[in-house]
């Protein structure tokens, strides 16, 4: 067996992806004010997969200051494509929109306030891809208005599945038939936390 890379930890740090002065701004904010973000390794995982997917329509649930709003929209290259986020705090969702237009984005992305399940229902698909980061006990209460958002074939990108909180979301979303998945856990730098997982299931039906 061929040998593995010594302490990959630390040889993987050394492939964080370089940001802007807007991003590593957020991320300070983000460690001062102890706001949980994506980070920059599952922030271009996420501009890839936009990209690679040539997105017209991306939904987002929980913007906090919008930092992983600004990837998927970096992401989303086809004109007139959109991408709207959901944020249950009004003044965390005014954060988001002044960082956004910061970004370039504020004719392209439409951040919504409320419940998540609430704003679910007021929304019109479909989406190409939608990513979930919510709190981790309202992960399968939001599954249903997401698998009704999504088109045949989107994807669905969950973070933060291993917490506690999203187990019976990760037995639920596996067991589905409505879904094909694969749980991913991992090391992701400046991620919050830094070892966690990741959800990326298929609507098949």
């Amino acid at each position: 067996m061929p040998d593995m890379i010594p302490d990959p930890e630390t040889y993987f740090r050394g492939f964080i992806p370089p940001r802007d002065e807007l991003l590593i701004e957020l991320e300070q904010e983000a460690e001062q004010e102890h706001i949980p973000i994506v980070g920059p390794v599952v922030g271009e995982f996420l501009y890839i997969l936009a990209k690679a997917m040539n997105c017209r329509a991306v939904l987002e649930l929980g913007t906090a200051t919008g930092y992983s709003a600004i990837y998927l929209a970096r992401g989303i290259s086809n004109p007139g494509g959109i991408l709207t986020t959901i944020e249950r705090d009004e003044a965390m969702a005014a954060r988001a929109r002044e960082n956004i237009a910061k970004a370039g984005f504020a004719d392209q992305v439409e951040v919504r306030v409320g419940e998540v399940e609430e704003v679910l229902e007021t929304l019109q698909g479909p989406y190409d891809l939608i990513f979930m980061d919510i709190e981790k006990e309202d992960y399968q209460k939001t599954l249903s208005g997401c698998h009704s958002l999504l088109r045949l074939g989107g994807l669905l990108v969950v973070d933060n599945v291993a917490f506690l909180g999203a187990h019976e979301f990760n037995q639920r979303i596996f067991t589905d038939n409505h879904w094909r998945c694969v749980h991913l856990y991992s090391l992701l730098p400046n991620h919050s936390p830094e070892k966690d997982g990741l959800t990326l299931a298929v609507r098949v039906e």
